[in-house]
């Protein structure tokens, strides 16, 4: 599955749980994040992986330490460009084989994807 089908399906199913997304491949010079969702008062960086195969390690793993400290950076960007003071947190979409996991607070500012 590629990237932007992923997304795609991952955007799709957080609006079905009522999430709104506000962003999609929002890109800075800090990195990107794959969407950025509203859910009620809380803001929501998500990042949204896929394997087709397991053979490259699984998608929740491919989110290694360096790619979270890149989503922080980018994120803490974002929060400063749009002023918004409320709570945050960041998810993950793992989609395997073609099953989609959604990972409420996968990780915070200082530790690993659960």
């Amino acid at each position: 599955m590629r990237g932007a089908e992923a997304e795609r399906q991952a955007a799709e199913y957080l609006q079905s749980r009522g999430l709104v997304v506000l962003e999609r491949n929002w890109r800075c010079r800090l990195g990107e994040i794959d969407l950025v969702c509203r859910d009620g008062a809380t803001l929501v960086f998500v990042e949204v992986r896929a394997r087709s195969r397991p053979g490259y390690g699984g998608a929740l793993e491919s989110i290694t330490a360096g790619k979270r400290a890149r989503l922080r950076r980018a994120a803490a960007l974002y929060l400063a460009r749009s002023g918004h003071g409320g709570a945050c947190r960041f998810d993950a979409i793992v989609i395997e084989g073609g099953r989609l996991a959604w990972l409420r607070d996968a990780f915070d500012a200082g530790e690993a994807p659960v």
